[in-house]
This record gives structure tokens, sequence and C-alpha cells, in this order.
């Protein structure tokens, strides 16, 4: 293997100078450095080499050279994993210090926040570099077992490996005299095939870590190619060109000149010269000692003073211009890769800030928009987030001003309600069904005007709702039993107004119906509006609020059908509103009846002056002048003599009896009667509905009280309960969490930022 016994002057042309410039360069590594230490690396794009290439292209070799360390071979884990290689100069004794740098845990899902776990103690001895990167390498290659174990003796049972690769990396932080600053990252060897142990996943696994470093813009790529293969076969050229199409950020390296086909160097050379696939940074080529000066044990000095050689006496190499036999060797590509990384940091630190400053900004806002964490006295969470909704919930019954609130939704029911009731007002007719009339329709214009003048909404009639005056008094003649002549029974008048009553269930339970569905709504809305943040909690309240309204529910139902009932039995004390009616009813059914016809066809051509109730009926339907004088008269001479309150219709009250007066007794009793009912009974269902239902949630804190034994505040484990409660679902507290440490490492990345430019 190389030596590791070369000296400082040996060295010095490996390094950089000591120089402005050289500390320039090690003030910008510094910066990065500190960065990716950060874990910073996940969020922001940071200046690094990526060194990339297919396996046995000589990476590792190329490696040791600049690092100066030899890497492990035998074991074949060199290539599984990245490799971090920080390197620094320093006047200080040469050391190495092996990281674990974890990304992502067993399962391969990412970390919120990168670990770096110092592997072992720091190293003085190079020698002993080479066992600890191997043993670094099993580590992460089994993550399921503590890593302080494979510091220790090997052990049979852990020398194989969880995992053919990983996106983990071992990180090496290496200063001392005769070390150059410079940093990079050696990734695994771009696979062909499986090999023996690997899985059918690995090439894919592999091209897609390598992807996920070149990809970034900021990423410098090293791609390393072999002289002794086929240079359109070697796929790691793809990647690079397929993610660095114009080649601005990548470095070409020429490995193993020594091994170029006879006739074949001039090919080769274009490359050098930058005619084929041409860079911005160009082509160099490096040579490395071969396996039989590894076992000779040659030193980095010789290996150098080997590869000058090489290129200064081989053709084609030697016969280069000087401008491309500045690209032959590796100080002159340290050199150049120090310049590079050097000038994109420079560029890139000010963009850092920048990006840094609104990644906070934009963390902090998510942040803000999660629900508050959970408080640590659970119990008293509990009992305040009840006690706000239990208010918000009192204020909401008692009404808003929103248009879409409670009481307003509820409104338009409550209209449809009372018309549906209004609707079922008996459609009695003053006439027989069968009696011809000039205008079958002009008792339906006079109703329309009475009932506007009383104040009321005319309802057209429907013919088949109709219930002519002759079907009445048949009515009235067939329930007769022992009465004396002249009473009609009243259960004939008992009878239509339970008929009518039948009609207002339907709509009663139709209106309750609607409520409850509106009511349950806008509570469902207000439970998921005050415990979203707790979706146990919010489902435990939902399940409990929904049993109670349940509960409510049918004791309002019960409510309704007690109020049915009471009206099945005709009865009121209201016995002025009632009678007020009764008499209208009655004048507007005596003044509209038709005009009598004689059974004798003698007198079939007889005046209707004969018939009181054909005139009366006659003149006020034509309501002349002259009637209307002589019925002005009459409520003059009414008022002289000290009679008020009468009004014109009265005046058929006073027109001889009528074989209908009983029929027009039973007609005007219901109307009057549906007069009184309807009403009260339209205010009583809503208000029914309104007391028991809806006021019912907040009364005496009626469901504050059911959610309180519902969810057991007063028991023995009511901790543990409500700590269940409130627990954060796992994806709000996974990302809280997440949250967080993106903020702790990109908070952390500024304040490296801002001290290392003190």
């Amino acid at each position: 293997m190389l030596s590791s016994t070369d000296t400082p002057d040996q060295l010095a042309e490996v390094g950089l100078p000591d120089s402005l410039y050289a500390l320039r360069r090690r003030r910008m590594l510094d910066v990065v450095n500190a960065l990716h230490l950060t874990g910073v690396q996940v969020d922001i794009d940071l200046p690094v080499i990526a060194v990339v290439g297919s396996q046995s292209a000589g990476k590792s070799s190329l490696i040791e050279s600049i690092s100066g360390i030899t890497l492990p071979r035998a074991s074949g884990t060199c290539t599984r994993c990245p490799t971090e290689c920080r390197l620094s100069y320093s006047d200080q004794p040469w050391k190495c210090i092996v990281s674990l740098h974890i990304l992502t845990d067993k399962d391969g899902k990412p970390l919120g926040h990168p670990r770096n776990e110092q592997f072992g103690d720091v190293i003085h001895d190079k020698d002993e570099v080479e066992d600890r990167i191997r043993r670094a390498q099993r580590a992460i290659l089994n993550p399921s077992i503590d890593y302080r174990r494979f510091l220790e003796d090997d052990d049979p049972d852990l020398s194989g490996r969880e995992l053919t690769f990983s996106t983990n990396s071992v990180s090496l932080q290496i200063s001392g005299e005769d070390v150059q600053d410079l940093s990079f990252c050696d990734l695994p060897g771009l696979i062909a095939s499986v090999g023996t142990g690997g899985n059918e996943g690995d090439i894919e696994l592999v091209k897609n870590l390598v992807s996920l470093y070149i990809s970034r813009p900021s990423c410098i790529i090293l791609l390393t190619v072999a002289c002794e293969t086929d240079f359109q076969n070697q796929g790691a050229h793809q990647l690079a060109k397929k993610y660095d199409p114009h080649g601005l950020r990548t470095i070409g390296v020429l490995t193993k000149p020594d091994r170029i086909p006879s006739g074949e160097e001039g090919s080769w050379l274009r490359y050098i010269r930058n005619e084929d696939e041409p860079l911005e940074h160009g082509w160099f080529s490096v040579k490395q000692p071969d396996s039989r000066a590894i076992a000779t044990g040659i030193t980095w000095a010789e290996a150098r003073e080997k590869e000058r050689e090489f290129f200064a006496t081989s053709s084609p190499w030697n016969i280069l211009d000087l401008e491309y036999q500045n690209r032959l060797g590796t100080t002159k590509l340290v050199e150049r890769l120090s310049d590079v990384l050097s000038d994109c940091i420079s560029q890139r630190l000010p963009i850092i800030q920048e990006e840094l400053h609104k990644l906070l900004s934009a963390t902090d806002e998510r942040l803000t928009q999660l629900p508050k964490p959970p408080s640590s006295d659970v119990l008293s969470e509990v009992l305040f987030l009840l006690s706000t909704f239990s208010k918000s919930l009192g204020r909401y019954l008692e009404g808003t001003t929103k248009a879409d609130g409670l009481l307003q939704s509820i409104r338009p029911p409550c209209d449809t309600f009372r018309k549906a009731i209004r609707a079922t007002e008996p459609d009695f007719r003053p006439y027989e069904h069968t009696l011809p009339r000039q205008n079958p329709h002009a008792h339906k214009f006079v109703a329309a005007a009475f009932l506007e003048n009383e104040g009321y909404t005319y309802i057209p009639e429907n013919d088949s709702r109709a219930i002519f005056i002759d079907d009445v008094m048949k009515r009235a003649h067939e329930a007769r039993t022992r009465e004396l002549p002249g009473h009609i029974p009243f259960v004939v008048t008992q009878e239509y107004i339970t008929a009518i009553i039948a009609g207002w269930q339907g709509p009663a339970e139709t209106l309750f119906r609607e409520e409850y569905n509106i009511l349950v709504k806008h509570v469902r809305q207000l439970v998921n509006e005050h415990f979203a943040q707790y979706p146990l909690l919010q489902s435990r309240i939902m399940t409990i609020t929904t049993d109670f309204l349940a509960t409510s529910a049918e004791q309002t139902i019960a409510r309704i059908r007690w109020f049915i009932a009471l009206e099945t039995r005709p009865r009121t004390l209201n016995e002025a509103y009632y009678s007020d009616y009764h008499d209208r009813f009655l004048s507007h059914y005596k003044g509209w009846r038709p005009p009598t016809e004689s059974v004798d066809d003698d007198d079939e051509d007889d005046d209707d002056e004969d018939d009181p109730h054909a005139s009366f009926t006659s003149r006020l339907r034509d309501n002349g002048p002259s009637f209307r004088a002589a019925v002005g008269e009459v409520m003059a001479g009414l008022a002289k003599m000290d009679i008020h309150g009468t009004r014109p219709g009265d005046l058929a009250k006073l027109l001889p009896p009528d074989p209908y007066d009983p029929a027009i007794e039973i007609m005007a009793s219901v109307r009057a009667y549906f007069q009184v009912a309807h009403k009260r009974f339209v205010d009583n269902i809503p208000n029914t509905i309104d007391y028991e239902l809806i006021l019912g949630l907040d009364r005496d804190q009626a469901l504050d009280k059911a959610l309180r034994k519902g969810l057991g505040i007063g028991g023995g484990d009511a901790l543990a309960q409500c700590a269940e409660y409130i627990k954060e679902p796992r994806h709000v507290a996974e990302r809280r969490e997440e949250l967080l440490k993106k903020r702790e490492r990109l908070e952390t990345a500024r304040k490296q930022l801002t001290e290392v430019w003190l």
C-alpha cells in the first residue's frame, strides 16, 4: 500500500500555497463545511464536488491521491455509500475525524433533522484510517444495529449487510500541514450488472443516488473516465450530460492513461484539447500507481514523481502544447478543483443567505398555519375547549346576523309550514253544488274581498275541496237522533273540525324534520370549527351531541303530537275572538246566498224581487248607487239609535229565515273555529320545536353537562382520557416536528454563516 511517511516539503506541491488567495479559498471552504455539518443541504443547494464514474474507473485511486489516505478495497463496501472528504490545511499535526452522516432512517425515509455521529476517537495515524472507514461503511449498511458495535473487534455476526447501498454517508474531516483545502464527495460507481449478493434494484438505486447529487445546480461534477474502456460505453458520462448538457459545471478526468490500446492515443488527446465532448472547465488526465507499485509500498511523493515522469516522457502526452500539459497530473487537477469550488462558493453565498431568509420565513408561516400544539395541562385544555364551545353554541342558538345563521336557515321552513296549515281552511260554498249560476266564480271573488278586508290573504279555492251547503245540510240531517226539531247535533261541527285538524300532523312533522336536519348540520359545523385540531375529541363530542339531539328529538316530536291531540277536541276560551269571527262568517254566508228558484214551473219567470234573499243578495252583489244609499241610511239610523259596531254585511241577519240556516250555522262555526285554532297552532308548533329542540341544547347547560359526563371528565381516569382526547394526529405531529427540525437547521445554518463572515 502507499506509504504515509511523506514530508511536508515533499507534499507541498500537492497542496495550495499559503497565500492570500489560499486563505480566501480556505475561508470559502470553511463556510460550506460549516453549512454541511448543519444538514441544511437537504433544504438548499450547497456547492459540492461529486466524484462520479463507472465501477473500476479509477475513482478510489484518485480519491486516495488527493486525500493522502488509503481507502478500503478488499470488502468492496467503499463504493456502496457516499464518502465525504473535507480537507483543510492546518499548522497543527495531521488528524482525521470519521463521522456517520445520517440522512435517512433504517427504512430509508428522510429524517427531519440529519445526524452527524462521530465514529470513534480522532485518528492521528494515517495507517488507522482504512480500517476505521471500513467499519464506518459497515455501520452505514446496517442501520438497525447500534453503530458503536462496529467500533469493537470484528464480529462474524456483523460481517454481512442489511443494505447493498445507502444514501447515508461516511464523512472524513482531514486536516494537517500536508493537506490541501478541498472538499468533495466520492459517490458509488455506476454499475451495469448486479454481482454476487446484490439486488436487482441496485443498478437503479445507485443511478438515483448519483442523480440526487449531480442534479443540483451548484454541484461540480468530477467525471472520471477510464482510458482502457470505450468512452461511449461508460454510463457516467451520459448521466453527467443529462444534468449538465452544456458542460458548464463538469470537469472531466481521464484515468489509467497507460492502458490506452496502441494506436488509439490520438482519440483520447482530443478530450484533453477539449475537442470532443467539450467542457467549460476542460478535461484532465491523471495516472495513479498500479497494483505492483502499491504492493511495494510506494510513497505519495514517489507516486507524484512517477506521474510527472510518465506524462513528461510518454507519447503522445509529452508532445502536447504547454497549454494542455497543464492539464496533466493530480497536482494540476487539485488546483483547478480548488479554484472552481471556491469560485462557486463565492458566487453562491449571497444567494444562500437570501434563500435561508426566505426558507425561515416560509417555515415560520407554515408553523403558524398548524394548530397550536397540545397543552401540557390536558384536563384544563379540554375544559377550556368545552367552555369555549358551549359559549359559542349559546350565542349561535340565540341568533346571529349572518345570512346563513341558524334562525335564518329555519325561517323558510316555518313560512312553508304556516302556509300549509293555512291551506287546510274549509272551502264552504253557500249554495248548492247542483244549482246553475250565471257567474259560478262570484263566490270566489266575494270571499277574496271579504278575507282581504279582514286582514287575511285569500287562498284560491279548489273545487275538489269545496263543501257545498246542501252537502252540509244533508250531513246535519243524517246526524240527528233524538234532538228536538231545529236542533243540529254538535258532532257534525266536531267532525268537520276533526277532519281539518287531521291535516295538520303532516306539515307539523315535516317542519320538525327540516328544523332538526338544519340544526344537526349547523351544530356539526360548530363542532368541527372548535375541535378539528383533535380528531378523537371531535369524534367523541360529535357522537355525544348526536345522541343528545336524538333524545331531544324524541321529546320534541312527542310534544308536537300532544299539541295535535289537544286540537282534535274543539275548545277555546277566546270566546270574543271566536264569536266575532262566527258572526262575520255567518253574515258572509247569509249575504251571499244565491236566489232560490221556485219548484213550480208556472213561477219560472217570477221576478227575483219576490224573494227577499234573492233581492238582498242580488243588490249586495251588484252594489249599485241606490243600494249603497239605502244601506248608508240604515247604518246612519243605527248610529242615531246609539247602535255601533254594525257592518253592512250584518244586515243579512235581518233577512227572513232560510231553510239552509242550520247548514250556514255549522259552516260559520267551523270556519270561525279554524281562525282561532290555526293561528295558535302555527305559533305553538314552531315555538315547541324552538324551546324543546333548539334552545334545549343550551338550557341549564344541558349539552355541556352531557359532554362532560360522556367524556368522563369527572372520573378517576380523567387525566388519561383527556391526554388521549387532545393527542395530535400523527400526520400533524410529524409535520410539526419536521418543520421545527427544518427551522432548527436553517437557523443554525444562518448563525454559522453569520459567524464565519464576521
